[in-house]
């Protein structure tokens, strides 16, 4: 069985090594079962050393030259040799018992894919309250957040990876697809719960809660036409790290 580990990066310098060695470090969940794994990192155009940097972890560092989330995410996606693909965030750190627990479901053959609860540290009271509405959501809905979602690579490939008609959210729509798949096969998308995955809380320190619900108001009222023009979602692309 080999694993690949997709990462997503624009302009990541500060905090994808942190990422890059906690992957190798969980790795050994993959490794106990004589199982392999690859990374391999998709730099989104940088202006920085996020290329170098992966390369330097020895990573497969492959290029997308158009800077959005879903594009980045498919170019690393198709360059994966795996049976199955973990897409994770570049601020983001999975620890071993998180790959063993993803591992758990690979070994089932009712598992198309699924995802794991997120944490962070330090966060305002605002983000806290928020953080855990969305892993609720997530558990009752089985809806990956974005950070974390794993899946067979055949299924990836069938769905032709994340929309690139969608500038955020591009997970929950790819979700949408895999659960249809899902049922079409007679099987699931699951959600870990235990141990969540470590996130960055930078957005949630950098920017303020109204700027997150004046998004949320916007995607509302406009039923999600918003997530498909790369201005109005700003907050993933003004290159504030």
């Amino acid at each position: 069985m080999l694993i690949s580990v997709a990462i997503p990066a624009f302009n990541e310098e500060k905090l994808l090594g942190e990422t890059l060695a906690a992957v190798e470090a969980a790795g050994a969940a993959f490794r106990a079962r004589g199982w392999e794994m690859e990374v391999v990192v998709c730099d989104n155009n940088s202006t920085d050393r996020t290329a170098a940097i992966a390369e330097a972890a020895g990573a497969r560092v492959v290029f997308e030259k158009e800077n959005q989330i879903s594009r980045s995410r498919n170019a690393a996606g198709n360059a994966a040799r795996g049976d199955w693909i973990i897409f994770l965030d570049a601020d983001s750190t999975p620890c071993e018992g998180l790959f063993a627990a993803t591992a758990d479901w690979m070994e089932t053959e009712d598992t198309v894919g699924g995802g794991a609860v997120i944490r962070m540290e330090a966060m305002p009271w605002w983000a806290a309250i928020g953080l855990g509405v969305w892993n609720l959501i997530s558990r009752v809905f089985r809806w990956p957040a974005g950070s974390y979602i794993f899946c067979r690579a055949e299924a990836f490939r069938e769905l032709e990876g994340f929309s690139h008609k969608l500038y955020a959210a591009e997970e929950i729509e790819f979700d949408r697809r895999l659960k249809r798949l899902a049922r079409q096969r007679r099987q699931r998308v699951r959600i870990i719960r235990r141990p969540p995955l470590l996130s960055s809380n930078r957005r949630m320190v950098m920017y303020s809660p109204l700027r997150l619900i004046g998004f949320m108001l916007r995607s509302t009222l406009t039923a999600g036409f918003n997530l498909r023009r790369r201005e109005t979602c700003n907050w993933w692309y003004d290159g504030q790290r």
